[in-house]
C-alpha cells in the first residue's frame, strides 16, 4: 500500500536550484514596475535621517569588481538602514570631469585636443562620460543595488559645477587660494599638474651618478686648486636646472686627496667610506675636517652651465645614501625649492607641458627628459666631471592614470592653502568615527604633513577657475560680484559657458580693475582639480533640496576604499572645513583592496582578475553579493573562481533551508494556526530562542558595519541549528503526525517565525533571493508586497532563555558523542540508516539525572528508532567511552521488529494489525484518523 498521500510531506513551489542568472532579471523588472526606491523612501517619511554620500566613481568604463565591492557595501547599509527605523535615501553619484574622461575620449574618438576647438572637444568628452554613467547604472542595477537611478548627480551637471565655484569662490575670500611658483608633481605624458592624491609609486630603472662640481670660491676654508665638491643624483636630467650644493649643518664633513690624481674631494664623513668603494677609489688621504656649516656661502662651478653653484645648508640632508652633498634645483624639487626660498635662489625650470627641453637647457634644448638623461651623462664624461654611473631600481613616482613616471616641474599653479585651517581640520578629524580606527591615524597624518594642494589643472574637461586677469597690469580679479555672476552664468548654461565667451562676456557689468582702473580682462584658462569637483560634491548634492529633497548636510557615512584617505576623504575634508568649519562626514569607512587567494593584488597581467559582470552571467549577483559579505573588508579582500565557489555552496545551504521551511507551510495559515509561545515544545521553544539571539547577533553587526559576522551567523544557523539539529528532529513529526494536531502546528509555528524572520535578516545581503523567499511566505493581511518595505525582526528577549539554552547544548554536546557511534556501526555493517538502531545511554549519575527528563525523546532527538537510557553500572561488553563527556557510554544494535514503511522506525507493533500490516502503532493511528 502507497502511504504517501497519508504524509504531510513538503510541498513549495518555490525553486531548489536558485538559477539566478535568469530569475534576478525578473526581480529587477518587478521593483522597476513597483518603482520600489520611491515606495521606500514613502514608507520611511518622517523617520530620522541617515544619509550616506555617494563617492562618485569615474564614467570611464565597465564596473570591475572594486565597484561591485564598494556599491554593494552601500546598499547593504542603505537596505538595513530603511528597514530598521531610518529614512535611509540613497544617491548615486558619477565623477564625469578630468584626465580619465579626456583621455578615454581622445582614445576612444580619435580626438587631436590639440586641434579640436575647447567647446567642441569638450562636448565629445561630456558625450563619452554621459555614455558609461548610462552603462554603469545599467550594470550597478543589475548588481540589485537600489539608489535614485532617475536622479542622480553628475559632477558635470550645472547645477552641481555652480556649486562648486562657490566652494572656490568661498575659499578664495577666506583667503585660501593663491597662485604660486612651486615645484609640482607633473606628468608629461598628460601634460598637466598632479596633485598628491593622483601619484603612486613604483619600481622605475634610473642612472645613479657621482659628479663633480669644481670648488671656485673657497671663501678661504677650501682650497680652490684640483678642488671639487661631489653630488649624487638619480636624475641626471635636473643637472641643467642646477644652483647650489646642500649641506647639513650638524654633518662632518672631509677633504679627501686621492693618491692616483692628487684630486681634493670633500664628502660627508658618514658616507665617505662607501663613496669610495663606489666609485673604486682605494688610495687616499683625509686632509681636512670640517663642520657643515663651516663651509655655507663656498662657490663651485656648475660643470657644463655657465653658471655659478652655491654651497648652502638644509636639515633634510640625510646620511642614507650619496655624498651628503646634494644636488640642488629648486625648479624640479619641493625641498630645494624651500632651502632655495631661504637663499634667494633662482627658480629654472627648463622644460615645456610636454616634459621637452626649452632653450634654458642648453645643449638638451628639444630633449626629451629620458633623452636628456643621455645626453647629461655623456657630457659629464666628455669633461672629467662624471666619477661613476650606474644603475639603480628604486621607489619612484608615477602618474596613477597614465601609470608614467613623473617629474617635479616649477610652475605657475594655484594651489589652496592647507595652513589656513589646518588645525580646524586636525580638530574635526577627531570629531569623526573612522571604521576600522586606523583611518584616523592615517588621514590625521595626511593632513598634518600635508603640503599646499594644487588645485589647477592644463587641462580643458572641467570646470574652470573663475579668475580673470587685468589686461593692463596683470592682476588678479575674484571678489563676490565675480563668483556669483559666473556662479549664475554656468548654473544656467554649464562650465562651457566659460569656454565659449570672452572675457568681456563672462564678466558682470561695470567691473574694473582694482589696481589700475583698466575694463580689459583675461580669463584664466586652467580647470580646477577633479578632487575638487568630488571634494564639493558634499555641498554640491547635500545642500540642494530643490533638486536631491531626501537629503541633508552633512552625512553620516562615507565609505570607500582606503586609497581615498588621499583622494576623496581628505579633498572633502578640506573644501568642507574651509567654507563651514566642520567635516562633511560623521562616519567614514573604508575596505581594502582586491587580492587572490595567494595574497596577490588583481592584475590584467597576472591572469587574477575577476570580471563581475562575467561572475552575474555564470552564477548570479547573489553570489557576488555574498562574496561581499562574507569578507572582513577592513584588509584587502581575496577573491578567486575557488572563492567563489565556496559562495555557491554556502549560498545553496541558506537557500536549501529556506526552501525546506516553506516547504512544510503550505498549508499553514499564520493567523489561524499558530500555536502560543506556552504550548510550544520545549524544543521548539530552544529552536526561537537560537533565532532570537541570531537576530540580536546580526543586528548588532549590521548597526557595526561588520557584515562577515552577519554572514557567518546566518550560515552557521542554516546549517548546523537547523538543518544539522532542530529541523532534522521536527520532520518526524511534521510528516507523520495529523494534519491539524498540534505538535505539528507548533513546529509550523516555529518555522513560520524562522523563516519571517530569516528572510528579513539577509534581505540586505540576498536582495534578489529575499524578494523571491517573500512571494511563497504565508503572509497575513495588509503586510507589504516586496520584502523591502518589511522591517527587521524584533527581538523578544523574553525568548532567550539561557538556562534553556545550557541544557540542549549539553543535549546537543551528548547527541554529537552518540553520532560517532552510530557513525561507527554504519562503517561495520551493523546498521544502514540511522533508524536503523537501537541505542543504550548508559549514563553516570550526575549526566542520568540530566538525561532523565527527556529520556522519552531520546530517540527522536538522535533519529533512531528506539533509545534507553540506563545507569552507567550496567553497562557490559563492548560500549563506546566518550572522551568528551565523562559518564557517558553507548551501545548500538540493530534495532529489533519491522520497519514501519510510513516513518522507517523499526517497532515490534509491525505486522500486528491485519489490515495495516506494515504500520507500527503511531503511524496505525494517524492513518485511521485520516
Amino acid at each position: 500500500m502507497d502511504y504517501s498521500k497519508t504524509l504531510n510531506l513538503p510541498q513549495t513551489d518555490f525553486p531548489m536550484r536558485g538559477n539566478l542568472p535568469e530569475r534576478e532579471p525578473e526581480i529587477l523588472d518587478f521593483w522597476e514596475k513597483q518603482d520600489i526606491y520611491r515606495r521606500v523612501q514613502e514608507k520611511n517619511e518622517g523617520r530620522p535621517k541617515f544619509i550616506l554620500h555617494d563617492g562618485p566613481p569615474y564614467a570611464n568604463g565597465n564596473i570591475h569588481l572594486g565597484h561591485t565591492l564598494n556599491k554593494v557595501l552601500k546598499d547593504i547599509i542603505v537596505k538595513y538602514k530603511s528597514m530598521n527605523g531610518f529614512d535611509a535615501p540613497y544617491v548615486p553619484g558619477w565623477d564625469t570631469h578630468g584626465l580619465p574622461i579626456e583621455q578615454q575620449a581622445i582614445k576612444a574618438l580619435g580626438i587631436n585636443r590639440h586641434e579640436a576647438g575647447l567647446v567642441e572637444f569638450r562636448k565629445k568628452c561630456q558625450e563619452y562620460a554621459l555614455k558609461f554613467v548610462g552603462i554603469q547604472k545599467e550594470q550597478f542595477k543589475r548588481l540589485g543595488v537600489r539608489g535614485d537611478w532617475d536622479n542622480p548627480y553628475l559632477t558635470l551637471q550645472p547645477h552641481f559645477e555652480a556649486k562648486q565655484i562657490e566652494v572656490f569662490g568661498e575659499m578664495a575670500k577666506r583667503g585660501y587660494i593663491y597662485k604660486g611658483l612651486k615645484p609640482v608633481y607633473w606628468c608629461a605624458s598628460c601634460e598637466t599638474a598632479l596633485a598628491e592624491a593622483e601619484v603612486e609609486y613604483g619600481d622605475k630603472k634610473s642612472a645613479s651618478i657621482y659628479v663633480k662640481f669644481p670648488v671656485q670660491d673657497g671663501k678661504d676654508v677650501l682650497p680652490e686648486e684640483n678642488t671639487f665638491v661631489v653630488i649624487w643624483t638619480t636624475t641626471p636630467w635636473t643637472l641643467p636646472a642646477n644652483v647650489a650644493i646642500c649641506l647639513h649643518p650638524d654633518f662632518d664633513y672631509v677633504l679627501v686627496e686621492t693618491v692616483a690624481n692628487g684630486e681634493k674631494l670633500l664628502v660627508a664623513e658618514g658616507l665617505l667610506e662607501q663613496f669610495m668603494a663606489d666609485v673604486g677609489i682605494e688610495n687616499y688621504a683625509v686632509k681636512q675636517n670640517f663642520n657643515g656649516s663651516d663651509l655655507e656661502g663656498i662657490t663651485c662651478r656648475h660643470p657644463f652651465m655657465e653658471r655659478e653653484s652655491l654651497l648652502i645648508l638644509g636639515d633634510h640632508v640625510t646620511l642614507e645614501q650619496g655624498t651628503g652633498c646634494v644636488h640642488t634645483a629648486p625648479g624640479h624639487g619641493v625641498e630645494d625649492f624651500e632651502v632655495g626660498k631661504k637663499y634667494d635662489l633662482p627658480v629654472i625650470s627648463p622644460l615645456d607641458n610636454r616634459g621637452v627641453f626649452t632653450a634654458e637647457g642648453g645643449f638638451v634644448e628639444g630633449q626629451t627628459t629620458d633623452e636628456a638623461n643621455k645626453s647629461v651623462v655623456v657630457k659629464l664624461e666628455e669633461i672629467g666631471a662624471l666619477m661613476k654611473m650606474s644603475w639603480i631600481k628604486h621607489q619612484y613616482p608615477h602618474c596613477w592614470r597614465c601609470k608614467n613616471p613623473i617629474l617635479f616641474r616649477a610652475t605657475e599653479q594655484w594651489f589652496a592653502s592647507i595652513d589656513g585651517f589646518r588645525k580646524q581640520a586636525l580638530e574635526e578629524i577627531d570629531r569623526v568615527r573612522w571604521v576600522p580606527s586606523w583611518g584616523r591615524n592615517r588621514i590625521y597624518n595626511m593632513i598634518a604633513d600635508r603640503g599646499d594642494w594644487c588645485i589647477s589643472r592644463q587641462r580643458t574637461w572641467g570646470v574652470p577657475i573663475p579668475i580673470f586677469y587685468c589686461e593692463d597690469c596683470g592682476k588678479e580679479v575674484i571678489n563676490d560680484r565675480t563668483v556669483e555672476h559666473i556662479k549664475e552664468l554656468v548654473k544656467e548654461n554649464g562650465s562651457d559657458v566659460w569656454f565659449a565667451r570672452e572675457a568681456k562676456d563672462l564678466m558682470p557689468p561695470g567691473i574694473t580693475c582694482p589696481a589700475c582702473g583698466s575694463g580689459r580682462f583675461r580669463k584664466e584658462t586652467d580647470i580646477m582639480d577633479v578632487w575638487f569637483d568630488s571634494g564639493s560634491s558634499h555641498w554640491a548634492v547635500l545642500t540642494q533640496p530643490q533638486y536631491w529633497p531626501d537629503l541633508t548636510w552633512p552625512a553620516d557615512l562615507y565609505l570607500e576604499g582606503s586609497d581615498q584617505h588621499r583622494g576623496w576623504f581628505n579633498s572633502s575634508l578640506c573644501t568642507s572645513v574651509a567654507t563651514t568649519g566642520k567635516a562633511p562626514y560623521g562616519t567614514v569607512l573604508t575596505h581594502g583592496f582586491l587580492v587572490d587567494e595567494q595574497g596577490r593584488k588583481e592584475s590584467k597581467s597576472q591572469g587574477n582578475v575577476t570580471d563581475p559582470l562575467e561572475v552575474i552571467k555564470q552564477m548570479g549577483a547573489d553570489i557576488l553579493r555574498l562574496w561581499v559579505s562574507s569578507a572582513d573588508y577592513k584588509a584587502d579582500v581575496a577573491v578567486s573562481k575557488g572563492i567563489l565557489k565556496q559562495m555557491s555552496e554556502a549560498y545553496r545551504k541558506i537557500r536549501n533551508t529556506a526552501r525546506y521551511l516553506l516547504g512544510n507551510l503550505y498549508d499553514f495559515d499564520p493567523e489561524y494556526d499558530r500555536v502560543a509561545y506556552n504550548e510550544l515544545t520545549e524544543l521548539d521553544r530552544w529552536a526561537l530562542l537560537k533565532l532570537h539571539k541570531l537576530s540580536k547577533r546580526v543586528l548588532n553587526a549590521y548597526d557595526n558595519y561588520e557584515f562577515h559576522v552577519v554572514y557567518h551567523a546566518v550560515h552557521n544557523f542554516c546549517a548546523v541549528d537547523m538543518s544539522a539539529f532542530y529541523l532534522d528532529i521536527a520532520k518526524d513529526r511534521v510528516y507523520t503526525s495529523l494534519p491539524d494536531s498540534g505538535e505539528r502546528r507548533a513546529a509550523q509555528t516555529v518555522m513560520y517565525e524562522i523563516i519571517t524572520s530569516l528572510v528579513r535578516i539577509i534581505a540586505p545581503v540576498l536582495a534578489f533571493t529575499s524578494e523571491e523567499l517573500w512571494r511563497y511566505i504565508p503572509r497575513s493581511a495588509g503586510e507589504p508586497g516586496s520584502v523591502q518595505l518589511a522591517e527587521m525582526p524584533q527581538i523578544r528577549e523574553d525568548y532567550i532563555d539561557e538556562k534553556l539554552e545550557a541544557k540542549w547544548e549539553k543535549i546537543i554536546k551528548a547527541r554529537n558523542e552518540i553520532a560517532k557511534v552510530l557513525e561507527q556501526a554504519r562503517r561495520d555493517k551493523v546498521i544502514g540508516h540511522s533508524m536503523d538502531a537501537a541505542v543504550t545511554v548508559y549514563a553516570g549519575e550526575e549526566l542520568y539525572t540530566f538525561l532523565e527528563p527527556v529520556a522519552d525523546q531520546l530517540a527522536s532527538i538522535l533519529i533512531v528508532s528506539r533509545a534507553e537510557l540506563e545507569n552507567i553500572d550496567n553497562a557490559s561488553g563492548d560500549v563506546f567511552v566518550s572522551e568528551e563527556m565523562p559518564g557517558l557510554k553507548v551501545k548500538v544494535a540493530q534495532a529489533a521488529g519491522g520497519k514501519c514503511e510510513r516513518c522507517w522506525t523499526y517497532s515490534e507493533e509491525v505486522g500486528k494489525d491485519a489490515v495495516y500490516t506494515t504500520l507500527c502503532g503511531k503511524c496505525l493511528d494517524a492513518v485511521r484518523q485520516v
